[in-house]
């Protein structure tokens, strides 16, 4: 069917509901096999085993039927095969929940339930940048081990309780990698839907995200924390200590909180976020205090971070009544960048 030699196959809505076997193990030479979906919902799936025999490949976009095929193709495949760029779809998507602008080294998971007890070492490549992830089950075991993550997209995944895994919450050893290489290259950190959800990650990890750009917890039902304190955690005091520990997030430019009605901690420790250009704080009127600590002028007064375009916040009455910020007359330097909102007036979305 093809010349054997061929180093691109790209093929575009084929209407078959799975490639041919056979095919693949002989073309040797393929650089690049891509298959295109017009429809997410009924895509063109392939063997797991035949992709990983593809020595010289470089570019790959394809879809694995099931969580059990993804991890065939990963075993399957050479160690030190290193794909220049890859977008790997496994389970089933509804049209709506993919989007073309995620690009570069993806992976893509959806509706699936997940064996906790696989073999976590081989769950994603070790260049994995991106992770999207839809109405899966407990998949927090799992991002432990994707260390290179620089986008990690979570929606629907309303039986996962943290986004890593509950060891760091009751002081358990974890297996190779180290904690000191999580999230170190995130920039972009997005939980939607996810109902059962109590607490995104602990302490512990705060350190790690020094790339750290945009954070945006939204419609959690029942959120309580998102930088989770435990008085189990290695080497760590508790909540009354911590209160006294400062970190740097440099690079965070945007912080959405929305609906999340049991929030009452962002962080127990103080933050320092002087590149904050946007922040949005609607329907969380539990939260009753906010961790950043505002730059310092000259006389010790404190000062908006200069990157500060907007705060969003809804309602009125929680701003001008319930929350307080780390420093005393934080407010009230931050009231000309704060537009109250109306209840129709902000917007939630799943990517």
């Amino acid at each position: 069917m093809f010349p054997n030699d061929i180093q691109q196959l790209i093929i575009f809505y084929c209407g078959e509901k799975e490639f041919p076997s056979g095919i693949l193990p002989k073309l040797s030479h393929l650089q690049v096999f891509a298959l295109e979906e017009e429809i997410p919902s009924a895509p063109i799936t392939v063997k797991e085993k035949e992709v990983g025999c593809l020595r010289k490949l470089e570019t790959l976009e394809c879809h694995f039927e099931g969580y059990s095929d993804f991890m065939e193709y990963l075993k399957s495949r050479d160690e030190t095969q290193s794909l220049s760029t890859y977008q790997i779809f496994v389970g089933q998507f509804e049209e709506y929940e993919i989007k073309s602008y995620y690009r570069g080294k993806t992976v893509w998971l959806g509706n699936l339930g997940i064996n906790k007890d696989g073999d976590f070492q081989v769950m994603f490549p070790n260049d994995i940048q991106q992770l999207i992830i839809f109405y899966c089950d407990d998949v927090s075991s799992l991002i432990n081990y994707a260390i290179d993550l620089k986008v990690m997209d979570n929606s629907y995944c309303n039986n996962m309780e943290s986004l890593v895994s509950s060891s760091w919450f009751c002081g358990a050893t974890l297996p190779s990698p180290s904690y000191k290489g999580i999230f170190s290259y995130l920039k972009k950190l997005h939980c939607y839907g996810c109902r059962r959800t109590k607490k995104l990650f602990p302490l512990v990890l705060l350190p790690n995200l020094v790339n750290l750009e945009c954070i945006r917890v939204e419609e959690c039902e029942e959120m309580e924390e998102i930088i989770a304190t435990s008085s189990n955690e290695e080497g760590y005091m508790g909540e009354e200590s911590s209160s006294n520990i400062e970190f740097k997030l440099p690079k965070l430019r945007i912080l959405k909180l929305y609906e999340l009605p049991e929030l009452k901690s962002f962080c127990s420790a103080k933050l320092i976020c002087d590149s904050l250009q946007q922040i949005g704080i609607v329907k969380c009127q539990k939260l009753k205090r906010i961790p950043i600590y505002l730059p310092l002028l000259e006389n010790g007064q404190p000062s908006p971070p200069l990157s500060l375009k907007e705060i969003e916040i809804y309602p009125k009455e929680w701003w001008e009544s319930v929350v307080e910020w780390e420093q005393p007359k934080a407010k009230d330097i931050l009231r000309p960048f704060v537009e109250f909102l109306g209840a129709d007036e902000y917007e939630l979305s799943p990517i």
